[in-house]
C-alpha cells in the first residue's frame, strides 16, 4: 500500500487547504484535479503553487470521469486513504449544465469507488453536502433525519454519492465516511460563493443581490474548522454499528462500515446579519438589491454536530465575525483593495 493520502480536488478550496494541513503534519499527499473552468482556473493554479514545492507533495492533472486514467492511478499508487473532494459544485449551475453533475459527481465518484474497491483502500472520506437535507423544515439538521427530498440537482447528486458509497461498504467492506459540509467560507475560497461576490461588490462600490430579501439563514462554517474535522477523520475509518436495527434504520450509520457526519458551525446567521458583519469588515456599506428566493435554494441550514464531536472530540466554532474579517483581509491583500 502507498503511504500518500490521495486528495481529489486538491487545487480546489477545501482540497488545497486540507493538503496544506496534511503536509504540515508530515504526511505525504498525492493531489489530483482536472482544473474545471466552472470558475477561473487561475485561482486553482495559485492554490496549487502553494503546494508544489512542499516536501511530500505530488500532483496529477486528471479528470475523474476518465475511468481508465483513474484505474491506472489507483493501481500505481494503491492509497490507504482517499479524501474525495472533487465535484461539480454549485446549486444554480445545475439549471444550465446538468450533465456536468453526472460526469463529475456520479461517473467520477464511481471511478473512485472502483479504484478503492480493487486496490485495498482502507479509508474513504468523501464530500457530501448540507444540501441533501433539501426541503426539511426541522432544524438543526441531524444525520438521523430523512434526506429524501432534494431541491436541486446538486443535492440529488450528493445524496446519490451517499447511496453509492453505502452500497460499496456493504458489498465490498469499503469503509466510507460521508462529510456533509455546511456553507464553507474563508481565504482562497470560491468566487461563485456569496461572501466572495459580496466582498468584491462592496469594495468596488457595486450593488449586491440579496435573495429571499435577506431572510435566509445559513450555517457558515470556516474552512479551518472543516480542515480540522477532516484531518481528524483521516485515521478513523467508518465502523459498522453493531446495534443497527433494520426494522428502524438509522440513516447516520449502518451494519456496513459507512457513516455520515455533519460538519457545520451550529450557529446559523440570517443573511441580512451576515451582510452587516461583512460591511463592518470592509468598512463600507453595501447597496442591497432585494430579490426573491432562487430555484434550488433552501430557506435555512443548521448543523447538529453532536455525532461529530462524540467521534473526534471537535466541532467547528469559528465566530463569523472572526472568519469574515480574516477573509476580507486576505481579499484586500490579494486584490490591492
Amino acid at each position: 500500500m502507498g503511504d500518500a493520502i490521495l486528495v481529489t480536488g486538491a487545487a480546489g478550496f477545501i482540497g488545497a487547504a486540507l493538503s496544506e494541513r496534511l503536509l504540515a503534519e508530515g504526511r505525504e499527499v498525492l493531489g489530483v484535479d482536472n482544473f474545471s473552468p466552472y470558475y477561473d482556473p487561475a485561482l486553482k493554479e495559485a492554490r496549487l503553487a502553494r503546494l508544489e514545492d512542499r516536501p511530500g507533495f505530488r500532483f496529477r492533472r486528471l479528470d475523474l470521469a476518465n475511468r481508465g486514467d483513474v484505474a491506472g492511478l489507483f493501481e500505481a499508487e494503491r492509497p490507504r486513504c482517499v479524501v474525495h473532494l472533487a465535484a461539480q459544485a454549485g446549486v444554480r449551475h445545475g439549471l444550465e449544465a446538468p450533465f456536468d453533475y453526472a460526469d463529475a459527481n456520479l461517473t467520477g465518484f464511481l471511478a473512485v469507488l472502483e479504484g478503492c474497491r480493487h486496490n485495498g483502500t482502507e479509508n474513504l472520506l468523501y464530500a457530501s453536502s448540507s444540501s441533501v437535507y433539501g426541503g426539511n423544515a426541522k432544524v438543526p439538521f441531524a444525520e438521523t433525519d430523512s434526506v429524501d427530498h432534494p431541491v436541486s440537482l446538486y443535492a440529488a447528486s450528493k445524496k446519490a454519492n451517499e447511496l453509492m458509497a453505502h452500497s460499496y461498504a456493504h458489498l465490498f467492506g469499503l469503509p466510507a465516511t460521508g462529510l456533509r459540509f455546511f456553507t464553507v467560507y474563508g481565504r482562497r475560497g470560491r468566487p461563485d460563493m456569496a461572501y466572495w461576490k459580496f466582498t468584491k461588490a462592496i469594495l468596488s462600490g457595486q450593488p449586491i443581490d440579496v435573495y429571499n430579501h435577506g431572510r435566509m439563514r445559513r450555517d457558515f462554517t470556516h474552512v479551518d474548522d472543516v480542515v480540522e474535522a477532516v484531518a481528524r477523520l483521516v485515521d478513523r475509518p467508518a465502523r459498522p454499528n453493531p446495534g443497527f436495527d433494520r426494522a428502524a434504520p438509522d440513516p447516520a450509520t449502518s451494519w456496513a462500515p459507512h457513516e455520515v457526519f455533519n460538519i457545520g458551525n451550529s450557529q446559523p446567521e440570517e443573511l441580512g446579519r451576515f451582510i452587516d458583519i461583512l460591511e463592518d469588515a470592509c468598512g463600507r456599506k453595501a447597496e442591497r438589491r432585494m430579490l426573491p428566493m432562487q430555484p434550488g435554494d433552501v430557506e435555512a441550514t443548521a448543523a447538529d454536530t453532536t455525532r461529530l464531536e462524540a467521534a473526534i472530540g471537535f466541532r467547528p466554532a469559528t465566530p463569523l465575525t472572526e472568519g469574515l474579517a480574516d477573509f476580507v483581509a486576505w481579499y484586500r491583500a490579494s486584490n490591492g483593495r
